[in-house]
């Protein structure tokens, strides 16, 4: 069974059978049922991908030729749906074309009709003991990269790779960055990682939050302080951006900076030198400025309250940042992450998360943003009992859960309210309705009449 991206060893095995053919299919299921495996059942390919995307199956066997397709096709969508379904093709002449054709799109194994249902339960158990090795290889692989990086960047969407390719080109010159996204998206870990790409990740990364205050405090930790001793004498304490080196400085919240701070600044980038304050000698710089802000600063410039020279000097290295909205296909990889780092911390074996959760989590808003996930899971693991993250570990409110249900015991009431709720949501993150019924897996004209049955303010 598959846990939110990790495989967790489950007692109850699942297997999907689809075949046209009746007599097969219902001879399979009873042998597999009697075997302890829950079994599910299509003859075709429509029926089969609706299955698929009711729930997850570990295994499925496909018959070649469908009335509605071919097996070779269906082993493609499936993947699509659940990478980690492992497919058997059920064939009625065993070619090596056959054979190539299978192993080529997919397939862990072929079965010759008719079917032995011996050879049948012995190439299971070989898969399942298949599964479990490679699960547990890529689960092991995955937690020591992650000590190996503790500031790498999780996530594979195009939005995310986008920016690493952004990072890419630019942290090699080592010029000032500016890094523009909404708060809770992460801006310091991809300072790190402007950092660690460029020619002096080895140096010190120093961060400051520029809404500091009092202003003194901030801009003595900024530029550095000349300060009394015992005896007379004088010393000067360095600020961070001596203090660093040739390494990096990071500027969270740079339009917090008062206008007067900024001017000094400026100063610094320009000619590459600091007064502390109280003092009469400047001191050289020459560390990286990698500033980020949630404010547009071109806006700010305007109403006066943003140096413009020094908006200059930073906007032209600028790397947006997407919201978590933008990059919903990371939230798995994410949840992963923060699973593993919050179980770690809180000694508790908690292996992964349901396939439901998984599902709840990315029709959320996430006006936080990755940190608001980080806290969820945080707490995720903090409530569960067991080895898996159901939604009732999660924050009520994260997802509406704690809105009432109908008050009514019937299921059918209970289900239209939770699916307006997640159409609802679904539409909320892609107005589009060609885009959102792309994501709720139904037509257009689907989509047009649930909004219309449960009255759902479009």
């Amino acid at each position: 069974m598959t846990k939110g991206g990790k495989y967790i060893v489950d007692d109850q095995r699942s297997v999907l059978i689809v075949e046209d053919e009746e007599i097969i299919r219902k001879s399979l299921k009873e042998v597999l049922s009697g075997e302890g495996y829950e079994v599910g059942e299509a003859s075709c390919v429509a029926d089969a991908l609706k299955l698929a995307r009711e729930r997850d199956f570990d295994v499925a066997f496909c018959d070649v030729q469908l009335p509605d397709g071919d097996g070779i096709a269906l082993l493609k969508r499936l993947h699509q749906l659940n990478a980690h379904t492992c497919i058997l093709i059920i064939t009625a002449y065993a070619t090596v074309e056959n054979a190539v054709d299978a192993f080529k799109a997919g397939a862990f194994d072929y079965l010759v009709k008719p079917v032995i249902f011996e050879d049948l339960l012995n190439k299971l158990d070989r898969l399942y003991e298949f599964r479990n090795l490679y699960f547990e290889n890529q689960s092991l692989r995955r937690e020591l990269s992650r000590q190996g990086n503790l500031d790498e960047i999780v996530g594979s969407s195009e939005a995310i790779q986008a920016v690493q390719d952004h990072i890419r080109k630019v942290a090699v010159t080592n010029a000032n960055v500016l890094l523009v996204g909404e708060t809770g998206t992460g801006k310091e870990l991809f300072a790190r990682a402007v950092h660690a790409a460029g020619p002096n990740g080895d140096k010190s990364f120093l961060a400051v939050n520029c809404g500091t205050r009092p202003v003194e405090l901030l801009e003595g930790q900024l530029f550095g302080l000349r300060t009394s001793v015992p005896g007379g004498g004088q010393t000067v304490e360095e600020g961070l951006l001596v203090h660093a080196g040739e390494g990096t400085v990071f500027l969270d919240e740079i339009g917090d900076l008062p206008l007067s701070t900024q001017a000094k600044l400026l100063r610094a980038i320009e000619y590459q030198e600091v007064l502390p304050a109280g003092g009469s000698e400047p001191q050289q710089v020459s560390a990286r400025i990698v500033a980020s802000t949630t404010r547009e600063l071109a806006r700010e410039v305007a109403q006066d309250n943003f140096h413009e020279d020094l908006f200059y000097r930073l906007d032209g290295v600028k790397i947006p940042i997407p919201p978590l909205r933008d990059r919903i296909d990371d939230v798995p990889e994410l949840v992963d992450f923060f699973t593993a780092k919050y179980s770690k911390q809180m000694k508790k074996r908690v292996a992964g998360t349901s396939s439901e959760t998984i599902r709840l989590l990315m029709s959320a808003e996430w006006k936080g943003n990755v940190r608001q996930l980080d806290n969820a899971i945080e707490r995720a693991v903090m409530m569960c009992e067991d080895s898996t993250i159901e939604p009732g570990d999660l924050p009520p409110d994260l997802l509406g859960l704690g809105q009432p249900l109908p008050d009514t015991e019937d299921l059918r009431s209970a289900l239209k309210h939770y699916e307006r709720l997640h159409i609802t949501r679904v539409l909320r993150q892609w107005p589009d309705k060609r885009e959102a019924a792309k994501r709720l897996r139904l037509g257009l004209s689907s989509l047009y009449r649930k909004i219309e049955e449960l009255g759902i303010d479009v």
